[in-house]
């Protein structure tokens, strides 16, 4: 049995996780949230306090692995956090080094779809599969590489950045491009896209349960479409029939390029994968190579909404396996 602790860093909340794994298997014993706080230092010291309460309370003495997860950009092999848009004052933080002199045990750091990926290929539904690729599509629109059965991260931590991968000329403004497949296929372009489509739809004197009024445009939210779309909502529809054709077509790029088993997605397809799954598959059949096709399976999130809880859990993981491996 090891043990091991998950901390999840963001601009927002920061997560603290003890997890249990045993033949391979993982469970997930306890787990506390808080506000990342606004100086880097309060919010480590704060995370110290976490681990060593839910460990105190879980009677363990001690962990096997730390996993850190946070948003990019990152140098994973330094350990440092290099300020994220919602992490602006984490400049050149390293955490791993942070954790590592106070708890003595191997401690990695990813970014947030790295560590997606690594759940999904280790305990979720692209176990077992040599390549696979994972879609955060939540709100941006990033990816997680497991190629010939190894994380892929890039020369300096930039792979899977499949947001900025211009889709339309024009289109929503998504990770500082027009058009780009972030700008339709997160919850920033959904919203933006429902935004523009609803002002149209309302000046032509049409109703849409995504808004009542011009005056109500600011209040719509991605959430507010898919409960729409799920009433069957011609505007909602004619949304994600968008969003489908586009996934479909940035999907279409992987599959060619990368040539996987599996495309996991999560957030978004999760919740929406019934209006989603046939758009995109029929939109793939059109624009993918057949044979690189054939052998690819696109599935929501084997993990479910828990997905990034088990993430940074991963990370701990695997390092703690390769760590392992290297000392023989």
């Amino acid at each position: 049995m090891k043990i091991l602790v998950g901390i999840d860093i963001g601009g927002t909340k920061c997560a603290v996780s003890i997890g249990k794994v045993e033949h391979s298997s993982i469970e997930i014993i306890c787990k506390n949230m808080f506000f990342t706080a606004d100086y880097p230092i309060t919010t480590l010291n704060k995370i110290n306090e976490i681990v060593d309460q839910l460990l105190r309370q879980t009677g363990i003495e001690n962990t096997d692995a730390i996993g850190i997860s946070c948003g990019g950009p990152l140098d994973t092999e330094k350990g440092l956090i290099l300020s994220p848009p919602n992490l602006p004052n984490w400049e050149s933080i390293n955490v791993i080094s942070f954790f590592r002199n106070k708890y003595k045990v191997p401690v990695a750091l990813q970014n947030d779809a790295n560590a997606c990926a690594l759940a999904e290929w280790t305990w979720g539904a692209g176990r077992g599969s040599k390549n696979m690729i994972f879609l955060t599509f939540g709100t941006g629109m990033g990816a997680g590489l497991i190629l010939n059965g190894e994380l892929y991260s890039g020369t300096n931590d930039m792979a899977g950045e499949v947001g900025h991968i211009r889709l339309e000329d024009d289109g929503p403004i998504g990770f500082g491009k027009e058009g780009s497949f972030e700008g339709f296929c997160s919850g920033g372009g959904i919203q933006k896209l429902a935004r523009k489509e609803a002002k149209h739809w309302l000046e032509e004197g049409r109703t849409t349960l995504i808004c009542n009024s011009i005056e109500q445009l600011d209040e719509i939210t991605t959430k507010k479409v898919g409960e729409a779309a799920q009433k069957q909502d011609p505007l909602a529809l004619n949304i994600f029939e968008q969003v489908g054709e586009k996934l479909g077509k940035g999907l279409a790029i992987v599959v060619d390029l990368l040539n996987p088993e599996y495309i996991i997605l999560g957030s978004i397809y999760l919740r929406q994968v019934n209006l989603l799954e046939p758009i995109v598959l029929n939109t793939l059949k059109k624009e993918a190579l057949p044979r690189s096709l054939s052998v690819c399976k696109i599935v929501p999130a084997g993990l479910g909404e828990e997905v990034g809880d088990y993430a940074s859990l991963s990370i701990a993981w695997n390092h703690l396996n390769k760590t392992n491996m290297k000392n023989g």
